[in-house]
């Protein structure tokens, strides 16, 4: 076993951390951890969905393909969730193309064994209908504050996002991944990250981003990651959490 593999445990993951005991007893048996390398595309646009994937350090973008080639992110995943299962659930076909952009592990588990333990077990039920419900609260959210705020607000408010998911000071987060975020081009990412770096908030490394002042970047990012924080702590409250 690699020594990536090592760091890390199903427990990483946000949702399988919020089963309780039993839950995750009987679901472990049939997890397994898993590398996922940067660049590496899980699932192309119709294929057939063969596994459930519970991040851990990882975050994959799940993309639309356009038919001139461009694609726009519509989706992303990380440590707070799971990717294939919800939206595969009648046709195991995938409606997008799944990319990893940060690597790292990630916990998977064989769609069929998933779905037959998610219709038996209610806890096992519940979680994922929390998440659901979650995910959707995070898509209503980002789509109000594309429409509302501005690059730089949304910038710092990705890069906590990304911080939260990977746990620490400097996020392997690229510029190309950050501008496909915030569906701007990269010229416009660059002055706002010069921007953010010359007021002490950031330092910009090769393919990574260092934060310098979390409480900075707080103070100057919209309210939406915050709004989107407490989503997730009500409906996936972290083990021993009051939240």
């Amino acid at each position: 076993m690699s020594q990536a593999r090592k760091a890390k445990n199903h427990r990483s993951n946000r949702l399988l951390a919020a089963l309780d005991p039993d839950d995750f007893a009987y679901l472990e048996p049939h997890l397994e951890i898993v590398a996922l390398r940067r660049g590496t595309v899980i699932y192309e646009t119709g294929d057939f969905i063969r596994h459930t994937y519970f991040p851990h350090d990882a975050i994959v973008s799940l993309v639309n393909v356009l038919e001139d080639g461009r694609t726009v992110e519509v989706a992303n995943f990380g440590c707070e969730g799971m990717f294939g299962l919800l939206s595969a659930l009648v046709t195991r076909e995938s409606f997008g193309r799944y990319i990893v952009h940060v690597p790292g592990t990630a916990s998977r588990i064989p769609f069929e064994q998933i779905n037959q333990i998610r219709n038996t077990r209610p806890g096992i039920r519940q979680i994922i209908m929390r998440y659901g419900e979650a995910l959707l609260a995070r898509t209503f959210q980002i789509l109000s504050c594309n429409a509302a705020h501005s690059v730089e607000e949304r910038c710092c408010g990705w890069i906590l996002n990304m911080q939260d998911r990977v746990n620490q000071e400097v996020v392997p987060l690229t510029h190309e991944f950050l501008a496909e975020l915030l569906s701007v081009q990269r010229s416009t990412l660059s002055a706002v990250l010069g921007r953010l770096q010359a007021q002490g908030l950031i330092n910009q490394r090769r393919g990574a981003i260092a934060i310098l002042d979390r409480h900075g970047l707080e103070e100057a990012a919209c309210e939406c990651h915050v709004s989107i924080r407490k989503v997730f702590n009500r409906l996936l409250p972290q083990p021993n959490s009051s939240a």
